[in-house]
Order: C-alpha cells, then structure tokens, then sequence
C-alpha cells in the first residue's frame, strides 16, 4: 500500500530526529545519576515517549534496565536499529495515556518536552495515572517541559496562517543530500496551545528543490508552573522539586525548562 505524504514526513522525521535533536546542558548527567539511584533500589527505568532512544540507550549503556514507549513505529524502529547488541533496553508501540506493561518500575521519565503533546487535562491525568500505576511505592517521576514565555507566545498569537521561524538545514543519513526544515508556529490564547507545521525540502546537488514534505498540524499543550502544580497533585504525586535547569537550579523568570521532580507516596 502507496505511503502518504503525512507517513513519508513522520518518516522522515525519524530519520533526521537524530541530528536535529540535541541533548539539553546537563541533561544526560541528570537522567544517569537518578537512573544509578533507581538502579541501586533494585528497579527499572520506564521512558515515555522515548523516539528514538537519545536518552534510554545512555541509560542502558551506564547498567540500568530500561524500558522505553513510544506511540510512533518508525521512531521505534530507528531505536531498534540502534540497540540490536543491547539487552537491558525493551521497546514498546504504545499510547502514554493508556498502557499496561505488566512491571513495576522506580524511574519514570518524560523528557523532552513530550507531555505537552497531551491538549486537554483528562488526557495528561490519564497519562499521570497510567503511569502511577505502574510505579513502585517511592518511585520518582520526572516530567521535562517547557518554561512558557509570554513574549514569544504573543509573537506568534492571532496569525491563522502561522508564523514562520528561521529555516535550518540538516544533512539526510539516508541520502547525504541537505534537507532544508522549517518550522511554522501559531498560539491560541484560549486554548492554551501552540501549534506547529513543519516543511521538509530535499535539495539536489544542484541546488533545486528534489522533494517536499509537511508534518502537522501538531497541537503542543503550554503548561504553566501552577497547572501543572495541581495536575501532579490530583494524580496523586508527592510534588519533590521544580528546576530551571537540569543542574537543579531554581526556576526563575530566565529559565527556559521546568523540570519536576515527583513521586508516588
């Protein structure tokens, strides 16, 4: 069966996911020390979301037993790639909303701003509690999102068509031919949700325009500090700390990340 444009550009995302995504400072460091406590307590590390193993196969690699879900096969797919000669690392297709893995672990993690793909709050108390249920008494849940800023959320506010950010060129690992990427972003203020389309351009060795491609629209969910206070809250968590940074700094207006760090009693 022919693959859609829509399946050819989720596709192509996978592929370029790789070098497009870049580890967040201190990121790795953060994940390995919580890993190594989790490891020490005798459970596993489940990642949610987990594309294309950026962060489970370090954590494999440093002795943890990781399992790692994702809703998309071909990030899955990319990840399998990658671990064929590993053994501490599962892979699961599934949905962060609902999920039975039939294991108890002490980690969870959704990093990457990835919890903010969930719009409405029945879908992120879901998520919470799925995976709540799947935590051992005392496991710790870490959840990686965005620090919203206003000014940036008001620049692309109330423009239907999107407004268009710097273009970037990546170099495809399938074709070693430049891949030009562009992201075009709009907010809705009601809503509470930025939304994001994405054109892929495939450039020949003459410069022309070989292919094009667009993924979305994709609704992200902008969380503030206090929501997300009363989300972890109403799921049952003990809230431990709120970050700046991966380094566990305190979040302040500069920040760019919040990282919460809770568990279930």
């Amino acid at each position: 069966m022919p693959q859609s444009v829509s399946d050819l550009a989720g596709r192509l995302y996978a592929e370029l996911y790789d070098v497009a995504v870049s580890d967040w400072p201190g990121e790795i460091d953060f994940y390995l020390g919580l890993a190594s406590e989790a490891t020490r307590a005798g459970g596993a590390i489940l990642e949610i979301a987990c594309g294309t193993g950026r962060i489970a196969l370090r954590l494999e690699q440093a002795g943890a037993p990781v399992v790692g879900l994702d809703l998309s096969p071909a990030m899955l797919d990319r990840a399998r790639s990658k671990s064929v000669s590993l053994s501490r690392v599962r892979w699961v297709e599934g949905d962060m909303r609902a999920f039975d893995l039939n294991q108890t672990f002490a980690l969870a993690i959704i990093p990457g701003h990835s919890f903010q793909n969930l719009i409405t709050p029945e879908d992120q108390l879901a998520c919470l509690g799925c995976i709540r249920r799947h935590l051992m008494p005392g496991g710790k849940l870490i959840v990686h999102l965005d620090h919203q800023d206003i000014g940036w959320l008001a620049a692309i506010s109330g423009d239907e068509r999107g407004v268009l950010g710097s273009p970037r060129t990546l170099i495809r690992p399938q074709t070693g031919r430049a891949i030009r990427r562009s992201h075009v972003w709009s907010y809705a203020r009601a809503a509470q949700t930025a939304t994001l389309r994405t054109v892929y351009e495939e450039i020949d060795g003459d410069g022309e325009i070989a292919g094009r491609w667009e993924l979305g629209p994709v609704p992200l969910h902008c969380v503030f500090r206090f929501e997300m206070e009363h989300l972890l809250a109403r799921a049952g968590y003990v809230v431990d700390a709120v970050y700046g940074d991966f380094w566990r700094g305190e979040l302040s207006d500069n920040s760019a990340e919040m990282v919460w760090a809770a568990h279930k009693p």
